[in-house]
């Protein structure tokens, strides 16, 4: 096996980041280092703790079930006992077969978000919710740079803590990680302690990992238990969801996100409507509760950018509108971008499924939808629930099929909105490569004929 001591990450590292000069391991965890790390996952994650492992002086071993160069396709009780520390990427459910070994034989096993937080010296800000946590991540990385502080923005993101930890390892006391954390990260926490949690909303997802709602709900609630006390901030989907399931979210942590009046000082910024309304209240609850000038968020908020592929108009062709929204991968995501249009649309969706009462969301969704085009895994079974409430509908075996089907069926006026509801795996590496994709094949529509 491979060991990581030869990992390079410089081709990696943002031009703003300072490296620097100390790591040191947490007590109960040295001596699990000088034994070789099984690093469950060799994606980005697990890339990211090979660099940590590197600066510590520890080497690694890959496992990963899909094939690749250094890794090893094989991780049973046997492998396991030679390997006392074990860190699994978050793609690996706590009922994994690997890790399932690892516990039967005595191995110590911690989250990649869990891991890297033994290492962060900065202050800790985590984010959450079913949708928003990445653009509130974002958000909140920019409103605190911008007010003169330093701030990056990592985690679920995009960019694992444990990478942050390799490009700045003696941070300031007051320097802050803005941290996105997914319920798969979240159900597995035991040593992350965060300076505040930023819990957006809860809606039906995942359902393809938890076993059901409170499932799910409870693998989120797992990081509020691991939140400095009296610093988590909840919407008001959440706290709903909490009264169901029996659950008493600390005093003061509701946030009133749903239902509130339009804000004059938001207007003509991207937080002026909902669903992004809701990022900047839970942003406003936490930014007043450390004291900081409301002005500054506001004034933050009149000059950030809304991240790619976030329900994003991208071009009109005779007098058809685009729209690309690729990152909704749930099925509140796609209700809150069709509540955004004045009235029906061409809705491209479909996916791999993560679960869910799909009968339930097409129902939900049937007034808002001219046709609907249908793609992907769940393409079949999303055809004979529109047919059941009367949507009309055309079954596509491409992404392209379905462009092409929409811009040829919409009047001038219409929208075509790409708003999947599901997982992108099926047909792409990604919602940003379906997203990619997606836009160009609209700009190829502008070279044919049809614009003429």
């Amino acid at each position: 096996m491979p060991a990581f001591c030869t990992v390079s990450f410089e081709s990696c590292r943002p031009a703003d980041c300072i490296p620097s000069m100390t790591l040191a391991p947490p007590d109960f965890l040295a001596p699990l280092l000088k034994r070789p790390v099984a690093v469950l996952g060799g994606g980005v994650s697990g890339q990211a703790v090979g660099e940590v492992l590197t600066l510590l002086g520890a080497c690694g071993e890959v496992f990963d079930e899909k094939p690749g160069a250094g890794t090893a396709q094989i991780f049973t009780l046997a492998e396991a006992r030679q390997h006392p520390l074990v860190i699994f990427s978050p793609g690996f459910a706590p009922g994994h077969a690997w890790l399932q070994a690892a516990r039967a034989a005595g191995c110590t096993c911690l989250g990649e978000l869990d891991f890297a937080s033994l290492f962060w010296r900065g202050r800790l800000v985590a984010v959450t919710g079913t949708n928003g946590k990445t653009t509130l991540t974002e958000f909140l990385t920019h409103a605190l740079t911008t007010a003169g502080g330093e701030a990056y923005a990592a985690g679920n993101i995009g960019f694992p803590l444990s990478r942050l930890i390799t490009f700045r390892r003696d941070p300031d006391a007051d320097t802050i990680a803005v941290c996105e954390v997914s319920s798969f990260q979240a159900e597995t926490l035991r040593h992350l302690h965060a300076d505040a949690t930023l819990w957006t909303n809860f809606a039906e997802d995942h359902l393809e990992r938890h076993p059901g709602l409170e499932a799910y709900f409870a693998a989120k609630w797992n990081l509020g238990a691991h939140t400095r006390p009296g610093a988590l901030f909840a919407g008001t989907s959440v706290q709903r969801f909490a009264r169901e399931f029996g659950r008493d979210l600390p005093p003061g942590a509701g946030v009133s996100s749903e239902g509130a009046a339009p804000d004059p000082q938001l207007e003509g910024t991207i937080f002026a409507d909902y669903p992004q309304r809701e990022n900047v209240l839970l942003a406003l609850a936490w930014w007043r509760h450390e004291g900081r000038p409301a002005g500054e968020l506001y004034g933050a908020a009149r000059t950030f950018k809304l991240g790619r592929h976030r329900l994003t108009r991208i071009g009109e062709f005779r007098g058809v509108s685009f729209w690309n929204d690729s990152k909704a991968t749930n099925f509140h995501a796609v209700e809150a971008a069709l509540a955004s249009f004045p009235g029906p649309v061409h809705l491209i969706a479909g996916g791999r499924s993560k679960g869910g009462d799909l009968s339930a969301f097409i129902r939900r969704i049937a007034g808002k939808i001219k046709h609907a085009w249908l793609i992907g895994e769940t393409r079949t079974a999303l055809a004979g629930h529109c047919a059941a409430s009367r949507i009309p509908h055309t079954v596509c075996d491409t992404l392209e099929a379905a462009v092409r089907g929409a811009h040829a069926a919409a009047q001038p006026g219409d929208q075509i909105v790409l708003s999947p509801a599901f997982a992108s795996f099926d047909m792409f590496r990604s919602y940003t490569d379906r997203g990619d994709q997606f836009e160009k094949l609209v700009s190829n529509l502008g070279t044919t004929s049809t614009f003429q």
